[in-house]
């Protein structure tokens, strides 16, 4: 049977990819910050491991040494809210996902898989455009620009094959963070106008199940030492994608778009070129953006429902 250790398992993004994994026949460590919320792990094939970020060097005694396909790693302290500017925070990430790279080599992992993000070229762009102001959310892209190249040489020094993916925007049905598709989502649940800005930006966004299921492509196909980014192969202004939404869930709902323009960096349509990817790992995205809306609004409403009754 094929192996594999996923840290963060009981986060967005490493959910899904345990529920992919098992789906294909893995047996999978899911390691997890709290033992006590993982309802959605329950399985014959998963091995639920409590885990601590500031604490790697004990999951040594914890998972046995054994031959792992891979390890996956997607623990990351304050990946949303004011953590993201948090710099001591996003630097200790960078120091941690180093600390898992080597435990993933003492537990006879082949492969190290990190969980990179666009904004990594986002913020190697915002510090080098002269002149620049950047926000404060590029403290959370630079964790991870310092992650990915400290995960590279450390990889090379400690022999095992490293492969970066990169995720353009994940969405979908699990998450309750209050980013941009959620936050739309409810408002229009609510009967709500949103208000946006005038949404020139180049954006890409990717359904959770396609996500899952490009991380354990990649990490079958991909080529060590290559970084490949996770999209829907259909980048486009931000605008578009979210009057595509009004289309799909609220067509009867004005979407407002104001005339402020948006002051970030805008990354050229080239930047979210998913070619590599397809090429390389056989991977592309399958849920349109219209259809992950559907979805998403769907279970939240179910979630509300939820709360309702408690």
């Amino acid at each position: 049977m094929k192996k594999a250790i996923v840290s963060g398992a009981n986060g967005f993004i490493g959910s899904a990819v345990v529920r992919e994994l098992v789906k294909h026949g893995y047996n999978v460590y899911a390691l997890v910050r709290n033992i006590n919320r993982v309802q959605k792990l329950v399985n014959n094939h998963i091995h639920i491991i409590e885990f601590s970020l500031d604490n790697i060097a004990e999951i040594k005694n914890e998972v046995p040494i054994d031959d792992y396909d891979a390890f996956y790693h997607f623990a990351w302290s304050g990946s949303a809210g004011v953590d993201r500017a948090d710099t001591r925070l996003q630097l200790m990430n960078a120091q941690w996902s180093v600390e898992c790279l080597e435990l993933a080599k003492v537990l006879g992992c082949k492969k190290f898989i990190g969980a990179g993000s666009i904004m990594e070229h986002e913020t190697i762009a915002a510090s080098y455009a002269q002149g620049n102001k950047p926000g404060l959310g590029y403290i959370y892209g630079a964790g991870k620009v310092v992650a990915h190249m400290m995960c590279m040489s450390a990889a090379v020094k400690n022999n095992i094959k490293l492969i970066w993916p990169k995720i353009t925007n994940a969405y979908g049905p699990g998450e309750s963070s209050p980013r941009l598709i959620n936050s739309t989502i409810r408002k229009c649940i609510e009967g709500e106008s949103p208000i946006f800005t005038s949404g020139t930006q180049n954006y890409d966004f990717v359904y959770i199940d396609d996500v899952a299921r490009a991380f354990r492509l990649i990490a079958e196909n991909g080529k060590p030492f290559h970084h490949y980014l996770i999209g829907s192969s259909h980048a486009k202004a931000l605008r578009t994608f979210l009057e595509e939404m009004q289309e799909a869930i609220a067509p009867d709902l004005e979407f407002k778009f104001g005339d402020m323009p948006f002051s970030g960096i805008d990354l050229p349509l080239e930047a979210f070129n998913c070619s590599n990817t397809e090429l390389d790992t056989g991977f592309k995205a399958t849920v349109s953006f219209s259809e992950g809306c559907k979805r998403t609004m769907d279970w939240w409403k179910k979630e509300e429902i939820k709360d309702a009754t408690v």
